[in-house]
């Protein structure tokens, strides 16, 4: 069932920009800073409370921006929401997408470059210490089915390896998919990279849906109305039509070159190894564009990917248990790794069955806990709590040995490792006070203000002491 898109607000990145400015939640770096390191490390520094607007990073005349949606409450607000509405928004995205809308003219084809220099025509950053080298890490990859005509969107490291040269870790999923299609055929795949959207197209970019799914048509229902797109220069491919830059290129076929190291979500680096290569043609842009960039391993990189995880893992979890009533990827298992399921009245044995299905609904989830509904998922202490009174490894500990997993985790051996699944509920069996938890009776009903004491009378107390 669709719900009410009535309260909705789709911010392009300018209006979003414009929003933080008049919150305080935007910080406005002086001229100068330099594109290696100085800028993320501004960007880190503000990470979750300002984001950071850098107007002449290095001397170039392209502005960059960091930090957009690094908090959940604002990915929230930028669509017209509360934040407990965030996670049931996604799922009704993704099960009642909106078909986009094609216009003939866009903003992000204001300025056209058919000779472009990636190296000097980008403020392109470079972010983490042992990072290769610039990398446009915000990037919206766009390819298409040369068979359906269905397009994906996803976001891929790209590594500014030349002129007009991009180095892009293609992991096994859809893109690659596409790729495929055609390499075998020796022919490349047009892609094209769209830098600076808005909040919505972002989060969308990141929903896990089956093949052939247009994450732009999510990114319309979560904005509330049809995103309306623009046809390449170059290609079929169609781009969100308010979009600050779109590079133009194709995946070459039979190519590959070294690419990386480069700051990663588990705060650790990926490794340097021959990688797929894609060919620049043309840079299309608005008028004084800005570049948005996503600092590795930073609260931008997490949560974007930490929503449509849990919306999707959540969704398959209460297809088939109807004692879940909620999902999150906790900060502490970088919003990838570590997921805690709140349960209502679980059935007997319900719990193991419920960690298996988690492990098997996203093949990142290491570990897994399942709590009661008296536990504030969000509240690590609270989950810490109710492992430490409500767990017994003996009888509550589901162990999976030999899984698939992310190869990102440099625990694992080439990303097959274990996963660990805690049953911390009270067993539906417990004798009434076992498990009956403290409280004193009308302690959330005080009214401190009203009861601690005025400073002129602790000053005649005070005297007494």
């Amino acid at each position: 069932m669709t719900t009410d898109r009535s309260n909705r607000r789709d911010y392009n990145l300018r209006d979003w920009l414009s929003r933080l400015d008049a919150t305080d939640r935007l910080a406005v770096i002086k001229p100068g800073a330099a594109l290696k390191f100085e800028l993320a490390a501004i960007a880190n520094r503000l990470d979750g409370r300002q984001a950071s607007y850098f107007p002449s990073p290095g001397g170039h005349d392209v502005a960059v921006v960091s930090g957009l949606i690094s908090d959940r409450a604002w990915m929230a607000e930028a669509l017209g929401l509360e934040e407990a509405e965030l996670v049931p928004a996604f799922q009704d995205a993704v099960a009642n997408p909106i078909p986009w809308v094609q216009v003939e003219q866009a903003p992000c084809q204001d300025v056209v470059h058919d000779d472009p220099d990636l190296t000097t025509l980008l403020p392109v950053p470079t972010h983490n210490e042992f990072d290769s080298g610039p990398y446009i890490a915000a990037g919206l990859a766009i390819t298409k089915s040369t068979k359906t005509g269905a397009q994906n969107v996803s976001i891929h490291r790209l590594q500014v390896s030349g002129p007009k040269e991009l180095g892009a870790l293609l992991l096994p999923r859809h893109t690659l998919a596409f790729f495929e299609e055609v390499e075998k055929d020796g022919e490349d795949l047009d892609i094209a990279i769209v830098v600076g959207t808005s909040p919505a197209t972002l989060l969308a970019s990141q929903a896990v849906v089956p093949l052939g799914f247009d994450e732009l048509e999510i990114a319309g229902a979560l904005g509330g109305a049809a995103l309306e797109v623009v046809k390449c220069v170059g290609s079929t491919i169609c781009v969100p039509a308010a979009a600050e830059i779109v590079i133009e290129g194709r995946i070459a076929a039979n190519a590959r070159a070294m690419e990386g190291p480069f700051g990663e979500f588990p705060q650790y680096y990926g490794e340097r190894a021959e990688r797929h290569v894609i060919q620049v043609d043309r840079v299309t842009h608005r008028q004084n564009p800005i570049f948005h960039t996503i600092v590795g391993g930073g609260l931008e990189h997490l949560l974007l990917g930490a929503i449509p995880r849990e919306s999707t893992i959540l969704s398959t979890l209460q297809r088939n248990f109807n004692c879940v009533t909620n999902a999150v990827l906790t900060m502490g298992g970088i919003h990838r790794y570590h997921l805690v399921i709140q349960v209502e009245d679980p059935k007997p044995g319900e719990a193991k069955n419920i960690l298996l299905a988690a492990f098997g609904a996203h093949y990142d989830i290491k570990q897994a806990i399942v709590v009661d509904s008296d536990v504030d998922i969000h509240d690590s202490d609270k989950v810490e709590w109710a492992v430490a009174t409500r767990f017994q490894g003996d009888t509550d500990l589901v162990a999976v040995h030999n899984a698939q997993g992310s190869k990102l985790d440099p625990s694992t051996r080439d990303g097959v490792g274990s996963k660990l699944g805690y049953d911390a509920t009270v067993p539906r069996d417990a004798p009434e006070f076992k498990y009956t938890t403290i409280r004193v009776p009308g302690e959330d009903d005080i009214d401190l203000d009203e009861k601690v004491a005025s400073d002129t009378y602790l000053k005649d107390i005070r005297e007494d002491f």
